[in-house]
């Protein structure tokens, strides 16, 4: 028969907060050590130049008063408030938590009004919040909330509509080991990881610009097949030089935080792929400096110097952005449910519907209604804190 002795135990939650200065944790905790007590939970963080550091121990009840008097002196040495709070509790209230699922949120203007409707679906939900963190503040403020008690799919259902009502990005995420996992991110080209679509730089060169801006923005909405589509387009480039191609990739810029996020998941030891319905001659000397060593595009006809009008090979389309996916990750010995697909385009649905996370960059609104995720902001290196990465071990990747 279990006794209450075996059931519950007597904690006390400590919260100190205060202006913060080095050496307060370390005051905190010799105090404490003069008791028998054990660590039963804590956390700290510094806002601007405020400390707020909390703390669960369980003790023996006949040290209570002790240990609330050497706090109280402790509390006026280092000039910050210390509260504490004494109380039975059952063991398994204080027992490591399951089936976590993740929020993240983005926004450049953070408001009240989001945080509190989405901290209200949540609750409508049936999860708990177990904690917040600031993951960046600029460019874009990124928050994450961990949450116990929720249903992954039913809590995106619910929070999806209410975060695009208040202009935010949002990303629901299980928790656990898989979240750290290694991952294979796969990006699109035009559009998303540089800021152009590439056959209409070459159809400025050839002065076609505005007959294959057209046919582009028809592809992209799903209105046409992107392949016929893009034999079209290239048909409208029979007879320019090869020496255009050149030109065009002077004019390349990256997105803004393209480098970033590249640079940062190849230092944490993930895999960078690119698949593009644009052409390899163009993209190479980027893939190259990037150092991405999965990639396919489609291959432009050239003879005697020109552009044939014609695709060399298959064409890389929305079937074969997902069989590349699939292809790279099976090559990296990588899950499919820890791979992620960035696209802005209909050729990039089916990537998209294949990740483990689908993520819409600046999208057209059918993809963005398809993706699992979608990011409004023009920066690149969001991606990062939808993964849980904060700035700060961004910054410390660089190094």
């Amino acid at each position: 028969m279990s006794t209450s002795a075996d059931s519950e135990q007597y904690t006390g939650l400590i919260l100190l907060s205060g202006v913060d200065k080095p050496g307060i944790t370390a005051s905190l905790f010799e105090v404490l050590s003069a008791f028998a007590i054990t660590i039963l939970d804590i956390e700290q963080v510094v806002i601007k130049d405020r400390l707020i550091l909390t703390a669960l121990i369980a003790l023996n009840p006949a040290h209570e008063e002790a240990i609330a008097a050497d706090l109280e002196s402790c509390a006026t040495t280092l000039e910050v408030d210390i509260a504490t709070l004494f109380s039975y509790e059952a063991k398994s209230a204080t027992s490591t938590k399951a089936g976590l699922v993740h929020v993240v949120i983005l926004s450049t203007k953070m408001n009240p009004k989001a945080i509190s409707e989405l901290s209200t679906g949540m609750r409508e939900s049936g999860a708990n919040i177990e904690r917040i963190t600031r993951l960046a503040s600029t460019p874009v403020t990124a928050i994450e909330f961990v949450l116990s008690g929720a249903n992954q799919e039913e809590l995106s259902q619910i929070l999806s509509p209410i975060a695009a009502s208040n202009g935010v990005d949002i990303a629901v995420q299980p928790g656990g080991l898989q979240r750290h996992a290694r991952k294979l991110v796969q990006l699109d080209v035009d559009s998303t990881l540089i800021q152009q679509e590439v056959i209409e730089l070459l159809a400025a060169k050839a002065g076609v610009g505005s007959e294959v801006i057209s046919i582009t923005d028809q592809a992209m909405r799903g209105e046409i097949d992107f392949e016929q589509s893009l034999r079209a387009r290239v048909a409208l480039l029979k007879g320019l030089p090869v020496s255009a191609i050149s030109e065009v990739q002077e004019q390349i810029l990256l997105t803004p935080g393209a480098k970033t996020l590249v640079s940062t998941l190849h230092t944490l030891g993930h895999t960078v792929a690119v698949v593009s319905g644009g052409f390899i001659e163009v993209i190479a000397p980027l893939l190259k400096e990037l150092d991405i060593k999965f990639f396919k595009a489609n291959t432009l006809g050239i003879e005697n110097g020109l552009l044939t009008g014609e695709v060399v090979g298959p064409v890389i389309d929305r079937a074969a952005k997902a069989a590349a996916l699939k292809e790279f990750a099976a090559a990296q010995s990588i899950s499919m449910d820890q791979t992620i697909a960035i696209g802005d385009g209909a050729n990039d649905l089916d990537m998209i519907a294949a990740a483990g996370l689908g993520i819409a960059f600046n999208a057209k609104p059918a993809v963005k209604a398809a993706a699992d995720s979608s990011l409004s902001q023009p920066y690149l290196d969001s991606v990062l804190y939808l993964l849980g990465i904060s700035v700060e071990e961004i910054e410390s990747a660089k190094n």
